[in-house]
């Protein structure tokens, strides 16, 4: 509708060597952030150039 591309964002944590089971088994998910809670709606911008 407006041009953004608004998505899930995640916060990771590094594991520590000993939890790690494979190669690629580096990060622990901890949290999802649903896209909405992510970024503010535009109405809520102070920017300038969205005021436009």
């Amino acid at each position: 509708e407006d041009g953004r591309m608004v998505h899930d964002m995640y916060l990771f944590e590094v594991k520590k060597p000993s939890e790690s089971k494979g190669r690629w088994d580096d990060y622990k998910l901890l949290a999802t952030v649903p896209g909405d809670q992510a970024f503010q709606p535009l109405a809520d911008s102070r920017c300038p150039l969205v005021k436009k």
